[in-house]
C-alpha cells in the first residue's frame, strides 16, 4: 500500500482511508476511485460509504465483517486504484438567477475586485465545478475550481437566515445552500432548483464526483421554474 496513503479507526465501527491532506483534484479522483470500488466489490458488512476531499469513510457493521479483515481488504483495493477508470465527467447544469432579490451581494464582490457585475456573472458561471464532497446540512455541495478572480471574504457578520437555493462565494469556495439556514457566504444568486428535498425517492439531487455547471437566467425566468 502507497505509504502516503493512512487508515485510521474513526469510533467503533468507521474506519477513514486518507489519500493525503490537500485540496486538490488527483487526491479526490482516489477517493472516488475507492468509493466505486467498494461499491463494485459489494463486501459484506459495509454500511456506508463517505466521501470527503481527501479521504473516504467507511461505515461497517462489526457482526459481519471484523475491523482487521476490512483494513486487510482496503489494503488490497488502495493498490488496485492505480487500474481503476472513473466514468466520464457527468455535468449538472444549474440555473441561478443573479443579483438584486437573489443575489444580495454580488455588488459588494464586483466592488471589492473594482469589476462589473456581469463580470462576475461571467467569471462565476464559466467553469465546471468538481463536486469534493458533500456536508455542512443535507445535500450541501463543496465545490472546486472557482476563479481566484472572485474570491472573497465571507461576511464578518453572518445572515441568521439564508435561502436554500442560494448561491454563494465564501474565500475561494463556492457552493449552494441546499436548505435554509444562517450562514456568512456572500450570497451572488439564487437556483430554482431544490438540492435537497425530503419528498423525492433520492432526496439529495448531486453526488460527490459529479460536476456543476451554473447558467445565468431571469428572475422571470426563476419565477416560473419554481415548483
Amino acid at each position: 500500500m502507497n505509504d502516503e496513503v493512512r487508515i485510521l479507526t474513526v469510533g467503533d465501527c468507521g474506519v477513514s482511508v486518507e489519500f493525503g491532506q490537500e485540496i486538490n483534484l488527483d487526491i479526490n479522483h482516489r477517493v472516488t476511485a475507492l468509493k466505486m470500488l467498494l461499491k463494485e466489490k459489494g463486501i459484506p458488512g459495509i454500511v456506508e460509504t463517505i466521501p470527503t476531499y481527501c479521504s473516504l469513510l467507511i461505515e461497517y457493521d462489526p457482526m459481519v465483517i471484523q475491523y482487521d479483515e476490512l483494513v486487510n481488504n482496503l489494503k488490497v483495493l488502495v493498490n488496485q486504484l492505480r487500474d481503476i477508470k472513473l466514468p466520464e465527467k457527468r455535468v449538472v447544469e444549474i440555473p441561478v438567477a443573479y443579483g438584486g432579490e437573489y443575489g444580495p451581494d454580488l455588488k459588494e464582490v464586483a466592488e471589492t475586485h473594482g469589476i462589473s457585475e456581469e463580470e462576475v456573472i461571467r467569471l462565476h458561471s464559466e467553469p465546471e465545478y468538481p463536486i469534493y464532497m458533500l456536508g455542512f446540512v443535507a445535500g450541501f455541495p463543496y465545490l472546486g475550481g472557482m476563479n481566484k478572480a472572485i474570491a472573497t471574504p465571507r461576511k464578518k457578520t453572518p445572515r441568521l437566515k439564508i435561502e436554500s437555493g442560494s448561491v454563494g462565494i465564501a474565500g475561494e469556495q463556492t457552493g449552494i445552500y441546499s436548505v435554509e439556514s444562517p450562514g456568512g457566504w456572500q450570497i451572488i444568486g439564487r437556483t430554482p432548483i431544490k438540492l435537497y428535498d425530503p419528498e423525492r425517492e433520492r432526496p439529495v439531487l448531486l453526488e460527490a464526483g459529479q460536476y456543476i455547471k451554473f447558467k445565468a437566467i431571469t428572475g422571470e425566468e426563476f419565477k416560473a421554474m419554481i415548483k
